[in-house]
């Protein structure tokens, strides 16, 4: 199945807003907050694309750092279904 253009411009824009959410808490030594500012901004970015979306590779409990974590649904709920992987630090 090819994916729409419209989605992958969407996704890579979602990823960069992660990074810019995340980018002030460099060198800062608070890997917590810096997962935070790019969760939330992941999660807020990702819930306004007409999709059902679902995290099938998230960061895992290894950790108490925010994360989107596995099997949770993002989207509108409205449009096609996405599996998604993501790490929203790294991207």
């Amino acid at each position: 199945m090819a994916i729409d253009q419209k989605y992958i411009d969407k996704f890579a824009s979602v990823t960069s807003k992660a990074a810019l959410a995340s980018f002030h808490l460099v060198g800062k030594k608070d890997k917590n907050a810096a997962d935070k500012a790019a969760v939330d901004s992941m999660r807020f970015e990702l819930n306004k694309i007409n999709m059902t979306g679902e995290v099938v590779i998230g960061e895992g409990t290894l950790d108490k750092a925010p994360m989107l974590y596995t099997g949770e649904i993002l989207g509108t709920k409205n449009g096609p279904i996405f599996d998604i992987a993501v790490d929203p630090v790294e991207g």
